[in-house]
């Protein structure tokens, strides 16, 4: 069904800027408002003394003016002040706008500067040099809009909320199910790994070789030797090898990877984590990780595995909070404890583990295939609403 959008207006017929000012009191608090980009909202700055402002007057702003950044109109800046920010200050820099209400329902006003057309409202209305862009409060009071009745307006807002609230909660539910799944893979590892009768527990190095720090090199982009794998190379146990850069290290054999090398990191926000080397060309490993290396008795694969179960960080938070720092080093690696079944218990505990990550995975693509689709569809009905199709 297409309705009529109604007459077009300029903004300058519905928007009146607000001229009322304060003059500013050192001994006192004053809030200063900012407007974040691309529809994110009209949000506290700061609040500071008038003793720091520089300005002897600032401009006032009330709930439910249309405020905008005169620098940054041209990238979605602007907005409705909310309740909490009446009596707010602000700058010349952002005009505030009180809605003429018999005319103009804010929340009509609101949804539409959230649409495209809006934002190319604004980058029109803005000159300058690159980095001194600003928006023209007469060619934006000039731009003409399109302004329905009121009771129009009341049911496109209605409308918009309601497929908006709709929106919200497919998100919602995408996202609840990736927490669920992960939450299931989370407790899998924990059960997975409880003590049963026939299991020996082991220390690391008992059946691993000594564990082995990186080489220290810097990173370069030119190809003149092998790749240098660091702890940023690697992303949600994940390696793009192309993207490695390499470095120079005339005798590299002491620290080239092989398949089943399990590395960790050993400092730093990612302490701990695991990565095991499945396939990979010509590297070597920087030194904030270090390598460990399986002599006998365990699977890398399933040792790779401990190595995400509740069983192993208990340990680790155990070594950083015993050190007051965030690393591990060799030793404290050697002392970790791990459970050991037959070698026919871990294959099947490492299959068992690899589907459920595997639906894991399945969710996650999932949840990026429609993630898109949900970013777009807002926009879509602003479009449609506004164009009177709604």
């Amino acid at each position: 069904m297409t309705n009529d959008p109604g007459p077009m207006v300029p903004l300058g017929n519905v928007l009146h800027k607000s001229e009322t000012q304060v003059e500013i009191q050192p001994d006192r608090l004053y809030r200063q408002v900012t407007v974040r980009l691309w529809g994110g909202g009209v949000v506290l700055r700061d609040e500071v003394s008038g003793a720091k402002i520089a300005a002897k007057r600032r401009y006032v702003v009330r709930p439910q003016q249309f405020i905008l950044s005169r620098i940054d109109a041209r990238n979605g800046a602007f907005g409705l002040v909310p309740e909490f920010l009446d009596g707010a200050v602000v700058s010349n820099d952002f005009p505030a706008f009180n809605v003429d209400k018999q005319r103009l329902e804010p929340g009509f006003l609101e949804w539409m500067s959230k649409t495209r057309e809006f934002v190319g409202f604004c980058q029109a209305a803005s000159e300058g040099t690159t980095n001194r862009v600003r928006l023209q409060v007469d060619r934006f009071l000039a731009t003409n809009v399109p302004l329905p009745p009121l009771e129009e307006q009341r049911r496109i807002v209605a409308r918009i909320e309601e497929l908006a609230g709709k929106v919200e909660a497919t998100r919602g539910l995408r996202d609840r199910a990736v927490e669920e799944t992960e939450a299931l893979l989370a407790s899998a590892f924990g059960a997975v790994f409880q003590p049963k009768q026939g299991w020996s527990e082991l220390r690391i190095g008992d059946f691993c070789d000594k564990p082995q720090y990186g080489y220290t090199a810097s990173a370069i982009d030119q190809p003149i030797g092998p790749r240098l794998l660091r702890i940023t190379d690697i992303q949600n146990g994940q390696v793009n090898w192309k993207t490695v850069p390499f470095c120079d290290c005339p005798t590299p054999e002491k620290y080239l990877l092989q398949k089943d090398d399990i590395l960790f990191a050993r400092t730093g926000a990612t302490t701990g984590k695991s990565f095991l080397v499945r396939d990979c060309p010509e590297s070597v490993f920087a030194s904030y990780l270090i390598r460990l290396r399986v002599g006998k008795m365990v699977t890398a694969e399933y040792l790779y595995k401990y190595f995400q179960s509740p069983q192993y960080w208990s340990q680790i938070i155990d070594e950083k909070e015993g050190t007051g720092q965030a690393n591990v080093n060799g030793r404290k690696l050697s002392n970790i404890r791990v459970l050991i079944p037959s070698p026919d218990e871990q294959r099947r505990i490492v299959a068992y583990l690899d589907g459920l990550q595997a639906q894991v995975d399945a969710v996650k693509r999932l949840q990026a295939a429609t993630a898109a689709e949900l970013a777009a569809l807002l926009p879509s009905i602003l479009d449609r609403a506004f164009k009177g199709e709604l």
